[in-house]
């Protein structure tokens, strides 16, 4: 009793609390007793009450479990490190280990072109006498065009014509068919001019699928010399150590400046143009394939370091003849992830094993989620991806029904049929570029002579044609404050307490101690409930113990003992 406050009845131990608790409006039960009425109303404003307060509750805790997110901008300003600058040359070699074939399908070319608009192409679209790029290390290899392979005949350009809206339409493209002939449909394209290329590249990756894997094709005689008359950052000449070079099957040499980003030289102090990166390039146009890059110029990508650069996907062309500035600004962005959105931090939490040898990025693991779906499906690997173990390049002498497994799946991928979206998310923290640029004609008319004199002087240029073939590329910080994007919650913890809180004060007027009084009273409730049952059955016990009738036989034997005794 001296732990326990005990009272008399029900009734009074809800008196109790109505006179003490420090919840408004409840004191109005008990002073209003004799007015019915008034208790009645009370009674009624406080359940109501109650309900309000837990209805939104109800609306708060399921805002928070659906974890929403607000975004906040930050400004910074610091010294940072310049970008990684990607640059390609637009001019895909012609490989002397496949250069038969390539010659055939140049002649294929030529026919489709002239069966579908009557046009001539050989004299000025195919140059077969270009000089083919020797790739170093391959004296036991021999010229792989006398291997079995040999260009298919089955993929036809063709004309189809159809009416939409009662007009008579066009288009070019080939068939494909599975690997018993069925189940063939057309990839058509509305302009003959993406059809063609589309074919081309379709037979390119056959052949281009002949050279083995083991053989670096970025080894080769061209040097960055022959791309690159002039490199300066900062006003300081760049270095041999600054660049990485690494070909790609359509948009050729590439070359990639600051790809690590852990050199200091790269570290920029001052905004504007003649603290930026300045190249004077060369945009050469030996036509090596001339439908798979229809484009003259320069390929350039600004990108995170190491990230690998997917050009197809980004990037811009340089015109020659042009000086072309380009400003950068960067933004970054810091998503939550968890409970709060789907990304990844380095990627070793993804489902999907990476192709590349680079840091994470959502093409990355898109590229090499398709890859190995195509693998699975196909039986062999897309040319333009990196191969998983195991697995060879496509060829259609060795999987003749490879093309229609690849442009169905490709088309899932596209339409987000295919589950690679949901298995790669996106990276939890990455940098993005904003781009300007403002071009000008260069050189001028007056200074052209002595600026390719001086080209001629330094690096070597002996172009004779009136064709200009050089351009120059700056590329430069315009601020140094950077503005970063974070994902915070937008109901953390704490602001859920305070919203109830407030929600609480608002129905009640009283504080967190006001609900320890409700849960004492649960518990004075529960106590009290809990006595009040053992009294009862106490008593039942009492009562059933009074009302024992006495045994017979036990009594006349005490009765016989006390007469012996006697």
């Amino acid at each position: 009793e001296g732990l326990i406050e005990f009272y008399d009845s029900f009734r009074d131990m809800f008196e109790f609390f109505c006179k003490n608790t420090t919840i408004h409006g409840t004191i109005r039960l008990v002073c209003s007793d004799s007015n019915r009425m008034k208790t009645a109303f009370w009674t009624l404003l406080l359940l109501a009450s109650f309900g309000m307060l837990y209805w939104q509750f109800a609306l708060m805790f399921s805002q928070y479990w659906a974890y929403p997110v607000v975004l906040t901008m930050a400004m910074h300003s610091e010294p940072k490190m310049f970008p990684a600058i990607t640059i390609c040359n637009l001019d895909p070699y012609r490989f002397e280990l496949v250069s038969e074939h390539l010659v055939q399908l140049d002649r294929m070319a030529e026919e489709s072109i002239t069966f579908l608009y009557g046009i001539n192409t050989s004299a000025s679209l195919f140059h077969m006498n270009d000089r083919n790029i020797h790739v170093k290390g391959l004296s036991s290899i021999r010229n792989l065009s006398r291997s079995s392979f040999k260009l298919s005949q089955n993929f036809s350009l063709l004309r189809m014509s159809d009416l939409r809206s009662g007009k008579k339409h066009s288009s070019v493209g080939f068939r494909l068919c599975n690997a018993t002939g069925g189940n063939c449909f057309y990839k058509t394209y509305s302009s003959g001019m993406d059809a063609i290329l589309e074919w081309y590249r379709f037979h390119y990756m056959n052949i281009m699928s002949q050279l083995p894997v083991i053989i670096n094709i970025s080894d080769h005689e061209e040097q960055i010399e022959d791309m690159v008359y002039s490199c300066q950052y900062d006003g300081e000449p760049c270095r041999p150590s600054d660049y990485v070079h690494f070909h790609h099957p359509v948009f050729g040499s590439c070359y990639t400046f600051n790809s690590k980003g852990t050199d200091s030289f790269w570290t920029a102090t001052k905004p504007g143009i003649p603290y930026g990166l300045s190249l004077i390039l060369r945009a050469e146009q030996k036509d090596h394939i001339p439908l798979l890059s229809t484009v003259a110029g320069v390929k350039v990508m600004i990108h995170n370091h190491n990230q690998t650069p997917f050009l197809e996907h980004e990037g811009f062309d340089i015109r020659p003849g042009i000086a072309t500035t380009i400003g950068i600004q960067q933004d970054e962005v810091n998503r939550l992830g968890g409970n709060y959105g789907k990304c990844t931090t380095n990627g070793d939490d993804v489902n999907v094993k990476l192709l590349y040898n680079n840091s994470y990025t959502l093409q990355a693991c898109l590229h090499s989620c398709f890859q190995h779906i195509m693998v699975q499906k196909c039986g062999c690997g897309y040319y333009y991806y990196p191969l998983p173990p195991g697995a060879e390049y496509c060829d259609y002498n060795k999987q003749p029904a490879w093309g229609h497994c690849f442009y169905q799946l490709y088309n899932r991928l596209r339409n987000h049929h295919l589950n690679c979206f949901d298995q790669c998310p996106k990276p939890c923290r990455e940098s993005l570029y904003k781009v300007s640029a403002g071009t000008a004609k260069w050189p001028s008319a007056k200074s052209q002579d002595w600026v390719r004199q001086a080209l001629r002087h330094q690096n070597g240029y002996n172009s004779t044609s009136n064709r200009l073939d050089i351009a120059k590329v700056t590329i430069f910080y315009q601020q140094l404050n950077y503005q970063s994007v974070n994902e915070s919650p937008l109901l953390s913890e704490n602001l859920l307490l305070s919203s109830m809180g407030s929600q609480w004060s608002l129905w009640f007027g009283s504080s967190v101690l006001s609900v320890v009084e409700m849960f004492e009273l649960l518990i004075d409730t529960l106590v009290l409930s809990l006595l009040f049952c053992y009294q009862r059955l106490r008593a039942k016990k009492t009562l059933r113990v009074a009302h024992t009738p006495p045994v017979p036989s036990v009594s006349l034997a005490l009765e016989n003992y006390r007469v012996v005794q006697e």
